[in-house]
């Protein structure tokens, strides 16, 4: 079984916020961008709260100017396809969260795109790294996880990324 590899962080100085999906699908790996996959709701959550559009480029500095961090949770894992049931947990690692933390000291929140980020955190990442953040799971973007209308994602999402206010918001201040 091949092992697929996860990316590097999208984080700047300014960042808040953390959004930890749990590894990239088939889909992003062979783009090289996270949420690729066109059916995935991430990048519509966030054009819905921030505005956020244009090419992947233009949407990753979107996030970093509304001081949004993403990462995975695993750095790399065998996982045929891309269903989180499928990740093979005797063979997941787990990104370096105490490196990342040390170099982006501004995250107070880490929030999870889904149930299987979060449960790969808590089973992988020692408690000690992330005792001063608010942590929260919000529903998964994949389409896999169909059973929540989009407008509800929208208000969970929403209610999940506070403190980041848009960045139009934070310059009207």
């Amino acid at each position: 079984m091949q092992i697929s590899e996860g990316f590097p962080p999208l984080a700047n100085n300014e960042s808040l916020v953390l959004v930890l999906g749990s590894l990239p699908g088939q889909r992003s790996l062979a783009e090289q961008e996270y949420y690729a996959y066109p059916r995935n709701a991430f990048w519509s959550i966030m054009a819905a709260l921030f505005g956020i559009s244009g090419s992947y480029p233009e949407r990753c500095a979107g996030l970093m100017a509304n001081r949004i961090a993403l990462w995975d949770v695993l750095q790399a894992s065998v996982r045929p396809g891309s269903l989180d049931a499928d990740i093979r947990l005797e063979t997941a690692a787990a990104n370096d969260f105490v490196s990342f933390l040390r170099q982006y000291p501004g995250i107070e929140a880490i929030v999870f795109n889904g149930k299987k980020a979060e449960q790969l955190f808590h089973r992988l990442v020692p408690t000690d790294t992330f005792q001063h953040l608010r942590l929260s799971g919000l529903p998964s973007t994949s389409p896999a996880y169909a059973a929540m209308p989009f407008s509800d994602k929208i208000d969970a999402w929403k209610a999940g990324l506070i403190p980041v206010q848009p960045a139009k918001e934070r310059s009207r201040k």
